[in-house]
């Protein structure tokens, strides 16, 4: 496939981490690429990258986005879905509120912006869509209850949505990443409701999760492997990125399950 052939391309989180190094890497396979930032910014082209402000929580900013990229293109054949938060707490330690918001950005936001672009694919029949989940969409994590939860509902959504839109050639695919080297965890979200049950636990649980993050997956492993989903003829319905997440993926389906549950276990310092 030659990189004129290859269209024009949104990436919503683009302003950091796995965001930032996708959209360079797409740009550099041939996509005209639009960013995506949650904070305001003044829109900026540079060198087949254009960044737009975009709040995945608003419906009328994800339209205006979606607007302005038919404005300056004409067309979108693909959507990487990647702006998301984190949330480091024991499921009992957020308020139902705290869920929510976390569900309106990890979820909601990807129908949003989803919604917003099918209805132009559709007219093409042709695009594709990635969803970025995690290691956390295939796997429990204590202390992640609810980013676990928001994770496994972009699993099934994308999973059930390509069915939907196959008929009119957009494919719905999933891209897993592993523990990735970003500055996520600096950015994540506490509980709301903190109790002081939990928190020993809860601190050691945030120790192990830094620990990982420093030994991560670079960006660009990601961002290889959405390239790699966004270019393939015959797209698969998900591909892991990166060395940790495919052992467990391979883990999760072929180990029995009492044993997932041990390693699960022991790999978070908990009693077994």
């Amino acid at each position: 496939m030659s990189k004129k052939a290859l269209g024009v391309a949104i990436v919503t989180g683009a302003s950091s981490g796995i965001g930032k190094v996708t959209i360079h890497a797409l740009k550099q396979a041939g996509y005209r690429v639009f960013g995506t930032s949650r904070k305001a910014v003044t829109p900026y082209h540079n060198d087949g990258i254009t960044m737009l402000a975009c709040d995945v929580t608003d419906d009328v900013s994800v339209q205006n986005m979606v607007a302005e990229v038919m404005k300056q293109a004409g067309r979108i054949d693909l959507l990487v879905n990647n702006a998301g938060i984190g949330l480091l707490a024991a499921a009992e330690e957020s308020t139902t509120a705290q869920a929510q918001a976390l569900f309106n950005v990890n979820v909601f936001g990807i129908t949003r912006v989803t919604n917003a672009v099918l209805p132009i694919m559709r007219k093409q029949a042709a695009g594709r869509i990635i969803n970025i989940s995690s290691i956390l969409g295939m796997i429990p994590a204590p202390f992640n209850a609810l980013y676990a939860s928001t994770k496994h509902a972009v699993e099934g959504y994308s999973e059930s949505l390509d069915h939907e839109v196959r008929t009119f050639g957009v494919r719905v695919v999933l891209v897993e990443p592993g523990v990735t080297r970003t500055a996520f965890e600096a950015n994540i979200t506490r509980p709301d409701q903190p109790l002081p049950i939990y928190e020993s636990i809860r601190m050691r649980q945030e120790a192990i999760m830094r620990q990982w993050l420093e030994s991560g997956d670079a960006p660009e492993t990601v961002a290889d492997t959405v390239v790699k989903a966004a270019t393939a003829r015959t797209p698969k319905r998900r591909y892991t990125a990166g060395k940790q997440a495919t052992q467990v993926r391979f883990l999760r389906r072929f180990m029995p399950e009492c044993l997932v549950d041990r390693s699960l276990r022991k790999f978070n310092q908990l009693p077994l």
